[in-house]
């Protein structure tokens, strides 16, 4: 992980890390931003996986619901992940030893490819409702995914 070194020190010094750190109130600021697209990715997914499991909205296609939902989805995703950057940037070499931090990278890294990949083509697929277990399977790693990101990501403050 040495390797990675030089990008985390160029990160704390950036002045997008430098501004943050000096001020009383943007850090909170964005994480209270960061918490709030994470808490919508989560009820969304949420939502969908039980939709998924047969659950609820059962006189609604998988395929509505996903797409009716996506603009969000997506929106809480970019949210997400420009705030992430920030607060990032302001504690990167803070980051640089967390193992929380690596596990969140982690999680998200898979999150996002699973994402735009298996939870795409099954969410936008007329056959998921007829296919209970595939669906079944793809909301429980939708779920651990992107809860194994918000707990990596609690567990920094912590670890």
């Amino acid at each position: 992980m040495s390797y990675l070194f030089p990008f985390f020190k160029w990160c704390d010094g950036t002045w997008v890390a430098e501004t943050i750190r000096g001020s009383k109130y943007l850090f909170p600021i964005i994480e209270a931003i960061h918490l709030l697209g994470l808490t919508v990715l989560l009820g969304i997914m949420v939502i969908i996986s039980l939709r998924l499991f047969g659950f609820i909205l059962k006189h609604e296609s998988t395929r509505d619901l996903a797409t009716d939902l996506r603009p969000f989805t997506w929106t809480s995703i970019v949210t997400m992940l420009v705030t992430g950057f920030m607060l990032f940037a302001s504690e990167a070499l803070k980051c640089f030893d967390s193992p929380s931090f690596r596990f969140k990278m982690a999680c998200l890294f898979f999150a996002l490819i699973f994402q735009v990949t298996v939870y795409h083509k099954a969410t936008t697929s007329d056959k998921v409702d007829s296919s209970p277990g595939y669906a079944r399977i793809t909301a429980v790693l939708a779920l651990v995914l992107w809860f194994g990101v918000g707990v990596g990501g609690r567990a920094i403050g912590f670890l």
